[in-house]
């Protein structure tokens, strides 16, 4: 009879996840060990416990030097000079306005940083303080700049070029700031009829786009004539599509949105929020940017 060899079970090594080399980066939940190695120091998202460190939030990992903090996958907008916001207006204070932009703290939009209307570089007036609520009062919505951080983090916006300012007829959407991907510009006319403004804060302006550019308006005409019946549809359809890509967690940017767009075209536009048809979509999505990324 043949020799039956056996091996007696063992209590396995646990390997905590070190923090990764050459910048890729992997995902943790509240509880894991980010590394063992006592010559790093923490920042946000981590703490320290019996020399190990530690994920206080879900999120990816990332490496500064030194320094390791965890970037939470869902949490509130946190702003970088530059970003590209949707906001709306929530208060008219003296010089300046508050603006919600889906961040901790209201943001402020000073007098002084924006365009006056009819594109006018002056020094502001005691008039111009008070025709602030001419300009812009509570409820508009904005397109901005983050122009600077305060120490608190809220942020300070501008609008001084003639691409920014008060938006029109249209419709909002509000995704997760995470799902809206970096891009050289957040302003797209998409060639379906519509444009959008992808603002880094997750508030995604829809609006018809326009026959001509008023250069002189300083972004304050607000075009009130009827929207056409095929314009409302375009955008209804895009903002579904938005809604659809959100829900299977597809980053948003020009591409992907006008993939899923096409693709949603054999379908009704109030079908494209049935889970099975959204599943559709965006798998069709998914394969054509993995296509175009071969």
């Amino acid at each position: 009879m043949a020799a039956v060899s056996m091996r007696l079970p063992v209590v396995r090594k646990v390997v905590g996840p070190s923090v990764p080399r050459g910048g890729e980066k992997h995902l943790v939940v509240p509880g894991d060990t980010i590394t063992t190695d006592t010559g790093y120091m923490r920042g946000h998202g981590t703490y320290v416990e019996e020399e190990k460190l530690i994920a206080s939030v879900a999120g990816a990992v990332e490496r500064v030097n030194k320094l390791v903090c965890v970037k939470a996958l869902k949490t509130r907008y946190n702003g970088e000079v530059g970003d590209i916001v949707v906001g709306r207006i929530t208060e008219v204070q003296q010089k300046r306005w508050k603006v919600e932009t889906n961040s901790r703290l209201d943001s402020v939009l000073l007098l002084s940083s924006m365009n006056l209307p009819g594109g006018e570089l002056r020094r502001r007036s005691a008039e111009d303080e008070l025709a602030m609520r001419d300009y812009l009062q509570e409820g508009d919505l904005i397109s901005a700049e983050v122009q600077s951080v305060f120490s608190d983090g809220a942020l300070s916006l501008h609008t001084r070029s003639l691409k920014y300012g008060k938006l029109g007829q249209g419709v909002l959407v509000q995704v997760s700031p995470s799902l809206v991907k970096r891009q050289k510009t957040h302003f797209h006319d998409l060639p379906c009829g519509a444009s959008v403004i992808l603002g880094n804060n997750g508030f995604i302006w829809i609006y018809p786009t326009p026959e001509q550019k008023d250069e002189e308006a300083g972004g304050f005409t607000t075009n009130l004539e009827p929207v056409p019946l095929s314009d409302r549809e375009v955008i209804s359809r895009l903002r579904n599509c938005i809604v659809a890509l959100v829900t299977q967690k597809l980053m948003l940017f020009d591409t992907s949105i006008l993939y899923c767009y096409e693709a949603s075209l054999p379908h009704q536009i109030k079908d494209i929020l049935k889970p099975e048809v959204m599943e559709e979509i965006v798998l069709e999505t998914r394969k054509r940017l993995l296509d175009l990324e071969g």
